[in-house]
């Protein structure tokens, strides 16, 4: 169940995201449903990957490049998604950031209503 509300959760997200930022698009709230799991399964399966792959280049950018790994998991996304379009690397990054901050935000109200 827990896992279900952290998609939808996710997949809002996005949605908001998308209507917040010119050059991301999502076409409905099925295909933000399935970005939500694509990213979700992208960061369990590749993101390890290139961390390790990347492990240098992000010691010695003290972590900045992790940015970088993640925008390219969200151009992987839009790459499978045809209803998720992203433009550039640079609005990856900002999807990115801002997806992470609305999720960390989205998820402590569910872990709040679980503490009552």
């Amino acid at each position: 169940m827990k896992l279900i509300l952290r998609i939808l959760l996710s997949a809002v997200a996005v949605v908001i995201l998308s209507k917040i930022l010119p050059n991301v698009s999502v076409d409905t709230y099925g295909t933000a449903i399935i970005v939500a799991v694509v990213l979700s399964l992208l960061n369990f399966i590749v993101k390890p990957v290139l961390v390790i792959l990347t492990l240098p280049v992000t010691i010695v950018t003290f972590g900045l490049f992790l940015l970088v790994i993640n925008a390219i998991i969200i151009l992987l996304a839009s790459n499978f998604i045809t209803g998720f379009n992203v433009n550039g690397v640079l609005w990856a990054i900002i999807f990115s950031l801002l997806l992470s901050l609305l999720q960390s935000i989205l998820f402590s109200v569910l872990k709040e209503d679980k503490k009552k």
